[in-house]
């Protein structure tokens, strides 16, 4: 039987930032994290999340391991009767360099690993999780390798199909698209330089993110038959479709990785937090890539635990408890805003329904046409309370 302050669960950047976020609160951590594949993908980060990484100790300098995002164009590609107006939001008009940063998210892992390693009361047991139960007062977890924790606070942190969301009771709601995503590294004939590029299609938004020099990231959200379509007939005919839905904008396209597809779908929960077990990152809410929000709001979670554990007396009966509690309040409003607003703006990508079109085109005008308007979506995209 091994005894801690607090387990953290999960391996992936949001578990990474919240057991180092954690053990610097000065309790004795133990990190459950079973080594899983490298993470390809990458992940937009708005200033405030940037902010808060350095701040945290969990990156140094954004450029030695990102590229800067100073520009987001919309372009309406779709063939609807009422089309929305290309928007271009650049960061200049609000007195920024940049709105955010494009990071590999295997160079984040690697400097949230390097903050770990530098942390004497944090453990890191590289196993999964195999079972959870109340025990006096706390909790008591099995791990795969049979090593038994009694800890009075757990951090689920395990993604999606979290065990500790399921083994504790939380009610998660569950909605699955059709639609997938389809991800890879392109290489360009013409740099996109600082500015991201979203071509909104009926069935989903082609991105191209800049990451560094003529290199792109792609995401590709269409039908699922689509997408695994594409991918089985090779790198010659997906090359001739990048071509055709990026309207040829950036001159020739060579994909640079293989791609990779992953199913969408949407998890809510009706709190963050109860009885000593909080949940952070996908483990408590997960939604299409749009508006780049998912690590961006799983880097909150992480900061307002650390707010409501910065509030705590650890000396307390029923401190994990209470530490739950505030941090479920805490994160009530912000998970609600955010949920709602993405799960809006991907219906409204997709829906057919003329009404739904008319409000989706007429916002855009609206941003296209009103500085303060256009100020207050730079706000909210970039995650500012």
């Amino acid at each position: 039987m091994t005894k801690a302050d607090v387990v953290v669960v999960g391996g992936g950047l949001a578990g990474l930032a919240a057991a180092v976020a954690v053990a610097k609160a000065g309790l004795n951590t133990v990190h459950v994290a079973p080594k899983g594949p490298r993470d390809q993908r990458t992940s937009a980060l708005m200033l405030p999340s940037v902010a808060y990484l350095r701040d945290a100790g969990l990156i140094v300098d954004p450029a030695a391991i990102g590229h800067p995002l100073a520009q987001i164009r919309i372009i309406d590609a779709t063939d609807r009767l009422l089309r929305a107006p290309e928007t271009l939001f650049d960061s200049a008009e609000a007195g920024l360099d940049a709105f955010g940063w494009n990071f590999p998210n295997t160079r984040l892992t690697e400097s949230f690993e390097a903050a770990r390693a530098g942390l004497a009361n944090l453990e890191t047991v590289e196993a999964s999780l195999a079972e959870l139960e109340p025990h006096n007062g706390g909790t008591r977890l099995t791990l795969g390798d049979q090593t038994v924790l009694e800890v009075p606070l757990v951090v689920g942190a395990d993604g999606k199909k979290s065990l500790v969301r399921a083994a504790s009771g939380f009610r998660a709601r569950e909605h699955g698209f059709t639609q997938a995503a389809l991800v890879c590294d392109l290489e360009l004939g013409r740099p996109l330089g600082g500015t991201s590029v979203e071509f909104h299609y009926p069935r989903g938004p082609f991105t191209l993110v800049p990451a560094g020099g003529n290199r792109a990231n792609l995401v590709w959200i269409d039908d699922r038959a689509v997408l695994k379509s594409a991918q089985a007939l090779g790198r010659g005919h997906l090359r001739e479709v990048f071509l055709e839905k990026s309207r040829r904008l950036f001159g020739d396209i060579e994909l640079a990785t293989p791609t990779h597809m992953f199913p969408l779908s949407t998890i809510s929960v009706d709190r963050a937090g109860a009885n000593g077990i909080v949940l952070v990152g996908e483990a408590a809410h997960a939604f299409p890539p749009i508006g780049a929000q998912g690590l961006n709001l799983g880097l909150r979670d992480v900061a307002d635990l650390s707010a409501a554990l910065a509030g705590a007396d650890t000396r307390s009966a029923g401190w994990a408890k209470t530490v739950s509690e505030d941090y479920a309040a805490r994160r009530a409003g912000d998970l609600a805003r955010t949920g709602s607003l993405v799960d809006t703006l991907f219906r409204s990508l997709l829906s057919d329904l003329l009404p739904a079109q008319m409000l989706r085109a007429g916002g855009l005008w609206a941003l296209k046409l009103l500085p303060p308007l256009r100020k207050q979506a730079f706000g909210l995209g970039m995650g500012a309370r």
